[in-house]
């Protein structure tokens, strides 16, 4: 009997329950429907990343900075010994790609290292007195250099010495130090100091995974500087080529072409008889006006010639270069810049010419071969050298395989340094500087500055700015206006990123920019703004003035055709990449000045970084974890659950 009332008391109370839980599902669902229509698609909400651990989110983003390309990969689960033989051929390459060398590729580097060595002679000559060096020390870096990076460095292509661009700055700077006329010795020692701290530079750049700094001198930059070096050095050569005695030190045209006019006002030696000979090839030209010099004793009739060269291979520096003293920081100042201006060329040299073959080049190992050739470089009697263009062209061209050819190359400058460099006794500046014009006008790219101008124009202004600056003013005016346009860019891009309004497609529910698609139709009573950038503290003022700027133009629209205000603001956020403090602050003053206009905040599809900043800022919860969406239809349909039941 107690039990069958028990069993009657346990129905009763659970038919209760199941009645009151049906009568909560039923308001729970009423109200669904009354927020939702039932055909609405599910919303799916913005997820929040769980929270890291600061030192793992630390480590996570110091690697992909500083070591995007995981370069310790291959070295994972490898015995000790392998890891070894592994760290070594990371450090000299020859070590990896040696082992497949065979004759074939022997025979191509041979062909090419000759070539480049029959054209690297006279250059080096010539760009040596661009460095107001005497004639050997431009052979001695085409001696020493190359074997190094022969050994250390990734490019098949490039060749390595010194380049006019690098000889005319470094012998520009230097001669505002020291002049190399009254005190020659202490102008060549503070030459081999300023070469020591440029391969510093550029071995730490390296060493450090820091390459990306030079990437801040921008292509656009690098070709204006590079046609308006070439400029000033074509014309610098009018004193070799002229027979002028009295020439300018000055850089700038206007003093150049002064000195020109003036040697031709006051009758300047020439002798055109001597400048007959074809230039079939840079050291053919050298080989036959020597001969007619020498054989008609032309020097003695007003040709300037070399006169002399130091015969025998390079002798050691190492006790020349500044450590202490006055010149130490000159030096040090120097290097750095001539450093990065060479790294600059040899970079994108050894990248266009590994993109015409199909391989990778490693950027940062670049960095370390080119600033260790340098620092022995510097203990070896030579000066800043690098990656030559002109060069690099002809060893592709004339078939190279590997960086052997740099090898032959440099095998052949030490036959030239140990026989053959009294012979050049009787070369004639005027086909030296002959030589060095040829070779440098192929640095004015005419078709890369009119595809500039017809890519981006504020490009073509840094373009200009560099080329002028150097023409009219002089090489480091003009590597600093370059560097200061290419900063500049970077600064306006940063503070005054893009916005765009959206409309939505017809017939789709994607929303793109109304300038790019006309016929995108804007959302009655619903203003849709994308921020094309991160929101940091530099520009975000900006970001919320120009949101709020949208809206005012777009509420006087409306206003003019008697059109409905607009209720909500939708802010997409895909392309907000990260957002700070000040970021923070600018969403929250926006959202104060909508709510004073009446007008909701609405943010859609906020990233992983910046919906984490969000939360844990408490401005998600300041306007309401429903005023975020996944989308920006997702975000419009609870806006206008009308248009949604239409499409």
């Amino acid at each position: 009997m107690w039990r069958y009332i028990q069993q009657t008391m346990s129905s009763t109370i659970h038919s209760t329950d199941e009645e009151h839980q049906t009568k909560e599902m039923d308001i729970r669902s009423l109200s669904s429907s009354r927020r939702h229509p039932q055909n609405a698609p599910h919303i799916h909400k913005v997820g929040v990343p769980p929270k890291q651990n600061l030192f793992k989110e630390f480590k996570a983003t110091v690697k992909e900075t500083l070591f995007a390309d995981d370069p310790l990969r291959p070295f994972k689960d490898q015995p000790g010994s392998k890891k070894f033989v592994m760290g070594m051929q990371t450090l000299f390459p020859i070590l990896e790609w040696g082992r497949s060398y065979n004759f074939t590729k022997l025979r191509g580097d041979i062909i090419a290292g000759l070539t480049i060595a029959s054209l690297c002679i006279p250059q080096d000559i010539g760009y040596a007195k661009l460095a107001n060096l005497d004639p050997q020390y431009g052979l001695y870096s085409s001696f020493v250099p190359p074997l190094i990076y022969a050994f250390m460095g990734s490019s098949r292509d490039i060749a390595i010495g010194p380049v006019a661009v690098v000889s005319l700055l470094l012998g520009t700077l230097l001669q505002n130090e020291v002049d190399y006329k009254a005190d020659a010795e202490a102008y060549r020692r503070l030459a081999f100091t300023a070469t020591f701290f440029a391969g510093i530079t550029q071995a730490t750049l390296g060493f450090f995974r820091l390459g990306f700094l030079i990437d801040f001198l921008s292509h656009a930059a690098v070709v204006g500087f590079m046609g308006g070096a070439a400029i000033t050095i074509a014309l610098q050569q009018l004193k070799g080529l002229f027979g002028i005695q009295n020439f300018t030190k000055k850089t700038d045209i206007v003093s150049v072409l002064h000195s020109v006019f003036g040697a031709a006002h006051h009758g300047g030696k020439k002798n055109k008889k001597f400048f007959w000979v074809p230039a079939i090839a840079p050291l053919i030209s050298v080989v036959l006006s020597t001969f007619f010099v020498f054989i008609t004793r032309a020097d003695k009739h007003g040709v300037q010639i070399v006169r002399h060269i130091e015969k025998g291979i390079n002798p050691s520096s190492v006790k020349e270069i500044y450590f202490s003293g006055q010149f130490l920081l000159k030096g040090f100042r120097i290097g750095v810049v001539a450093g990065m201006i060479a790294l600059t060329e040899a970079v994108a040299i050894g990248r266009t010419f590994a993109s015409m073959k199909d391989y990778q080049l490693d950027g940062n190992k670049e960095m370390v071969a080119l600033g260790t050739m340098n620092v022995v470089g510097s203990m070896t009697s030579c000066y800043v050298a690098t990656g030559s263009f002109s060069r690099s062209a002809v060893n592709y061209m004339a078939g190279c395989q590997t960086a052997v050819s740099n090898i032959v190359m440099s095998f052949i400058v030490f036959l030239t340094l140990q026989f053959i460099t009294p012979l050049f006794k009787y070369t004639p500046n005027a086909i030296l500087a002959a030589i060095i014009i040829s070779a440098v006008l192929g640095l004015i790219d005419f078709e890369a500055a009119i595809l500039i101008w017809k890519i981006d124009k504020f490009d073509f202004i840094a373009c200009m700015g560099a080329f002028f600056g150097v023409v009219f003013s002089s090489v480091e005016i003009g590597l600093l206006i370059a560097v200061s346009i290419s900063f500049a860019k970077i600064l306006l891009q940063v503070t005054r990123p893009r916005t765009a309004i959206l409309g939505k497609l017809p017939g789709t529910t994607v929303y793109r920019n109304i300038q790019q698609y006309p016929g995108a139709t804007k959302v009655q009573g619903v203003l849709i703004v994308r921020v094309d950038s991160a929101i940091y503290f530099s520009n975000s003022n900006y970001i919320k003035e120009r949101i709020l700027r949208w809206l005012m133009d777009e509420e006087e629209q409306l206003k003019s055709s008697f059109q409905p205000k607009i209720q909500f603001l939708i802010v997409e956020m895909s392309p907000v990449t990260d957002i700070d403090t000040s970021g923070i602050h600018a969403l929250e003053e926006l959202h104060k000045s909508l709510h004073k206009r009446d007008v909701q905040l609405i943010l859609a599809n906020p990233g992983p970084v910046v919906i984490d900043k969000l939360h844990a800022s408490h401005f998600a919860t300041t306007i309401g974890e429903d005023k975020i969406f996944l989308t920006v239809a997702d975000a419009v349909s609870a806006c206008s659950p009308k248009l949604v039941t239409e499409v």
